[in-house]
């Protein structure tokens, strides 16, 4: 009995370990749909986002859509945030928490900006 019990947590732990390592190496994306009254100065504020990313050594891909065809969301911008795996995402976090400016701008966002939706997508 305690093969077999040994046997099916290695065969757990293998299945943890590669599901993982499956979510680790798969692209991220993060979506962000936002309402704003100022498009132009949210760009900026994006902007200004981007630059103190770049210094905190977060490098997403970043892509910002405004809907065009889109019913009663006309209007509506889409924020999308590209990382490489998801242990990039949480890393990026990680960093954009620990840091207080960072911290600061993105509740000021909060401001010019009202938060629709937020999601992560994993690439197939």
């Amino acid at each position: 009995m305690s093969k077999k019990l040994t046997a099916l947590v290695a065969t757990a732990a293998l299945a943890l370990t590669l599901c993982a390592n499956a979510l680790a190496a798969n692209t991220c994306l993060r979506v962000i749909v936002v309402k704003t009254d100022n498009v132009t100065a949210y760009m900026q504020q994006l902007d200004k986002g981007r630059a103190m990313m770049k210094k905190l050594g977060i490098n997403p891909t970043i892509r910002i859509w405004k809907a065009t065809f889109a019913g009663p969301n006309a209007g509506t911008i889409i924020v999308s945030q590209e990382y490489p795996s998801f242990a990039a995402l949480a890393e990026a976090q990680s960093k954009g928490a620990a840091d207080k400016d960072f911290s600061t701008w993105v509740e000021g966002l909060d401001k010019i900006r009202t938060i629709v939706s937020d999601s992560l997508y994993r690439e197939l």
